[in-house]
């Protein structure tokens, strides 16, 4: 591990300085990158603060102070959104917008740049080293957390699951005919929902239930397309499992339906074997059980 450590960070200088991310006048225009940075964010269109918070990694008192200096350029306004007064929002003057044009134009000459004594060849190896490095960060960056009664990302999640289910099913899904899990009801010893992020977006969540003494179930197992193949579903179901340890059940199952194909795959690549219907849900095809193992405890073996 020590050697992939110091190859990242070796990685990270390498970026940093060939980018001129450390450089005052980032792109020759008189302010940081975090500032520059915040002006692409904010884009043309009015967006909610908490959002840029929330895609930046930004806590609180650094972003306030960046949106501070780039106002006290002229370069945006924050004010309260129209339609909820509650919410503030930052949105670029007319000299912002400039602004955003020039840094733009400037990007993609840097960009040029880092190309131009490449090789045909080099430049694509290092375009899809690029793409390939970009995703794997992006998988890196999604963090899986507990939701609680009422969080409405998980509620967001159950609602897209069940129109894709509806859109894949040939016969179509009814949520009110399926064995559906209501969030309300997950009290710690019943149960446990997680949702999983990437930039303040929920792109994942996941349940699982006490369904008799020892037993588990999954329930409602979803991923957002745009993050499918970053193997969020397999850490979302790791997690699963390790909440299941935790309410004491050995055994865990599932069901799912033989359209679903990625979902018997992960299943069956992480330890689950078909067992015989053990529930009445009209639209389950294929049933799977897995005897969870005790987590080992550093220093017990």
């Amino acid at each position: 591990m020590r050697a992939e450590v110091l190859q990242v960070r070796a990685f990270s200088r390498a970026v940093t300085r060939r980018f001129g991310v450390l450089d005052e006048q980032y792109l020759g225009r008189r302010r940081p990158l975090a500032e520059a940075r915040l002006l692409f964010e904010v884009g043309m269109h009015a967006t909610a603060v908490r959002d840029l918070r929330a895609r930046l990694g930004l806590d609180s008192g650094f972003l306030s102070r960046l949106l501070r200096s780039l106002e006290r350029q002229g370069l945006l306004v924050t004010e309260s959104a129209r339609d909820d007064g509650r919410i503030r929002v930052a949105r670029l003057t007319r000299a912002g917008r400039r602004e955003l044009h020039h840094l733009n134009a400037l990007s993609d000459a840097l960009a040029r740049s880092v190309l131009a004594p490449l090789s045909p060849e080099q430049a694509r190896r290092l375009v899809a080293a690029m793409a390939e490095v970009e995703r794997l960060l992006c998988a890196s960056s999604i963090a899986i957390a507990p939701a609680q009664p009422g969080d409405q990302d998980a509620a967001n999640c159950r609602r897209q699951y069940f129109q894709e289910l509806g859109s894949r099913f040939p016969e179509g899904f009814r949520p009110t005919a399926a064995h559906t899990l209501t969030l309300r009801r997950l009290e710690p010893r019943a149960g446990r929902a997680l949702v999983a992020r990437l930039a303040g977006d929920a792109v994942g969540f996941g349940a699982v239930r006490r369904i008799a003494p020892g037993m588990g179930e999954i329930k409602h197992m979803w991923v957002a397309p745009r993050v499918r193949g970053l193997g969020v579903g397999r850490r979302l179901l790791a997690e699963l499992e390790r909440a299941a340890r935790g309410m004491r059940v050995r055994v865990l199952r599932l069901d799912t339906h033989a359209s679903l194909t990625e979902a018997l795959g992960l299943y069956r690549s992480a330890g689950y074997r078909k067992i015989p219907r053990y529930n009445d849900n009209p639209y389950a095809q294929h049933w799977f059980e897995k005897v969870l193992v005790a987590s080992v405890r550093p220093g017990r073996g």
